[in-house]
């Protein structure tokens, strides 16, 4: 029986396209990553310009300075933060540095003084639990090289004792009914009410960590956290926050949030096959969205990235080689 190649579920192959980029990293992940060719150690690439315009940026601490000033609700310094969480995303997903590199050594390090006694990361939502950006940040640490320390796994061990009570996750504030702004507010760090449903947008940002991890990814709570996700395919969530289910197929790369494609590279995974219908339909959807160049016709959203096309056709092709191979 001849083996089926990934590209030929597809209507048109990418391959071309991607290589038509211009740009080294993708050509280079084309060869390493979807046609399985010996290359050079990524490092070899770290020294290029796009890495090295992040680096020079980089403050003396660790982290990244926010551009611009808001100090009505959070401080400056949490807005470094999140500067710093999106610049780490752009140097560990697009470049794949990891510890190796004395950027990311301080940028870790940096996000760790963030980290709570009970596990979480706090600050980007002021005082308040960030199940979103804990999950986020974590992911990152992961995958730069952080998977066994003992402050990973302090966060997984928060994320597995603040769960909704179907199993999936929420951000605390928003199961009380409370606004974004009003919370931001509240002296005290306000608990989950966990009768209140999971929240899709959340529960596949969380997942994403799990997913980064090789032990994690097997923890049972995170499979059916996975079946979850699955359920909700193409369906609106239950709270406000991105809650229409056009939001499926608005994608950004480094992932962000939760959509169609972040969705279908976490859940492979955390063990889930094609096998699977809501898989299934999900690839099928993505067929359809193919243009005849190549690439795919999503929703790109949150970066100025000139190839954000072709880094997201490359995230889309990465997962149809894993689930048909």
């Amino acid at each position: 029986m001849v083996k089926k190649m990934w590209y030929e579920k597809l209507n048109y192959n990418p391959i071309d396209a991607l290589n038509g980029s211009k740009n080294p990293y993708i050509e280079y992940y084309v060869h390493k990553d979807l046609l399985d060719i010996d290359v050079a150690e990524v490092d070899s690439l770290w020294g290029l310009e796009a890495p090295e315009k992040i680096v020079r940026k980089q403050e003396g601490n660790g982290s990244w300075k926010y551009p611009g000033v808001h100090n009505n609700l959070r401080s400056k310094e949490n807005y470094n933060q999140l500067e710093t969480f999106r610049q780490y995303s752009e140097l560990v997903e697009k470049y794949e540095f990891n510890r190796n590199h004395p950027s990311i050594e301080k940028a870790a390090e940096y996000l760790f003084t963030f980290q709570s006694n009970e596990g979480d990361f706090r600050g980007i939502y002021g005082n308040q639990y960030s199940t979103t950006y804990t999950a986020s940040i974590m992911e990152l640490l992961i995958k730069s090289g952080y998977a066994d320390d003992p402050r990973i796994t302090k966060g997984f061990n928060w994320f597995l004792s603040n769960r909704q009570n179907d199993g999936g996750w929420a951000i605390p504030f928003r199961t009380l009914n409370m606004k974004y702004h009003d919370a931001l507010k509240q002296p005290l760090t306000l608990k989950t009410d966990p009768t209140k449903p999971y929240s899709h947008l959340i529960t596949g940002m969380v997942l994403r960590s799990f997913a980064a991890h090789y032990f994690y990814c097997k923890h049972p709570k995170a499979k059916h956290a996975g079946k979850l996700l699955l359920e909700r395919f193409f369906k609106r969530d239950k709270y406000n926050d991105r809650q229409d289910k056009q939001y499926w197929g608005k994608v950004s790369y480094p992932f962000w949030f939760t959509d169609i494609v972040s969705s279908l590279d976490s859940l492979y995974f955390l063990g889930f096959k094609i096998e699977e219908p809501q898989i299934r339909k999900a690839l099928d959807w993505l067929v359809e969205k193919q243009l005849s160049d190549g690439t795919f016709n999503l929703k790109l959203v949150r970066g100025r990235d000139k190839d954000l096309k072709y880094w997201i056709t490359l995230a889309v092709c990465r997962i149809f080689k894993r689930y048909i191979e």
